[in-house]
């Protein structure tokens, strides 16, 4: 996108409708469709990304994204692997194979949250990018990606049964071996972009220097998914006996305080780092520019013919 000051109104535009969407569904009780809202957070990826790598640099991102984790949800639900045995409810609409289509979506809008986090805390994956940097971003990203689910997969599995997870599991009702699917998935996918972005021909776009409010429209679109599971705990007086598949009874009130503590200190503290190193970089910035000014500076006053010179040069004789 060429219109940068454009593109960055309408991302913050973005930002602000999904989290006033978010706290109007948990709040006032809206029902704002989740497909509405996911939508929002797709368009922010799509614009966002578009501005970083070009149209067909947040392309590859999306293909690559969607067949990674529809592969691999779909095998998982044949086969058990990578995520667990599970199945999906038809309470999230139609389905692509055995998985719903709202599902690749939400990888690619959250999954490209990750990645810029990752970018803001690692360094910048470019063209041309250290070796170090190329695997260690989709590293950290998948983590951060993974902070999302320990926030939500409770709550949407074992209390609203959007899927459901066959034998149960230790984390009110959900399994290790999701999480760990969750974070082969999304490290699949984002090294696979890594390595699109630091060895693809038309880099001129990956090379840009871009503002750090550019990162931190992704740092706020972040931080308002890890605020919705705080809210929602916060909101939220009734608590009510729910039985997952193993046959064990949870308490949906113990389930969403666990969820908002367990996103303060994943998802928010994530979001806190990013902002401080954002802080960081241009304190350092200017920093730089100021030891540059500074050094011109007694380079001029020291060069023949200035006065400091003349006057050195008297005192030497």
């Amino acid at each position: 996108m060429t219109n940068t000051n454009l593109s960055r109104t309408i991302l913050w535009v973005l930002a602000g409708v999904y989290a006033v969407a978010l706290i109007a569904n948990i709040s006032f009780g809206l029902s704002i469709p989740i497909a509405l809202v996911l939508l929002v957070s797709v368009a922010f990826a799509l614009i966002h990304g578009a501005v970083r790598y070009g149209w067909r640099g947040i392309a590859a991102f999306i293909v690559i994204c969607l067949v990674v984790s529809n592969i691999l949800e779909n095998t998982s639900i044949l086969t058990g692997f990578p995520f667990g045995h599970y199945h999906y409810t038809d309470s999230l609409g139609p389905k692509l194979f055995l998985v719903p289509l709202l599902i690749g979506p939400a990888y690619f809008a959250n999954g490209y949250l990750a990645w810029v986090l990752g970018n803001v805390l690692i360094g910048d994956v470019r063209r041309g990018a250290s070796a170090f940097t190329t695997f260690a971003v989709p590293f950290v990203a998948s983590f951060l990606m993974v902070m999302w689910d320990l926030t939500f997969d409770p709550r949407a599995s074992t209390i609203e049964h959007m899927w459901i997870w066959q034998q149960g599991g230790g984390y009110f009702g959900v399994p290790l071996t999701n999480y760990l699917g969750w974070f082969f998935t999304v490290y699949v996918f984002l090294q696979l972009f890594a390595l699109v972005v630091r060895f693809r021909e038309s880099g001129n776009k990956t090379m840009r220097t871009l503002p750090r409010s550019y990162y931190a429209q992704a740092v706020v679109m972040y931080a308002v998914v890890g605020l919705t599971p705080v809210l929602t705990f916060l909101v939220s007086g009734t608590n009510s006996s729910v039985t997952d598949a193993a046959g064990v009874v949870w308490q949906t009130r113990s389930i969403a305080e666990a969820l908002a503590t367990v996103s303060i200190y994943t998802i928010i503290f994530a979001a806190v780092l990013s902002a401080v190193r954002l802080v960081q970089g241009l304190a350092d910035a200017r920093d730089t520019s100021v030891e540059s000014a500074t050094a011109a500076e007694t380079d001029l006053l020291n060069q023949p013919g200035t006065r400091i010179e003349h006057a050195k040069r008297s005192l030497a004789g």
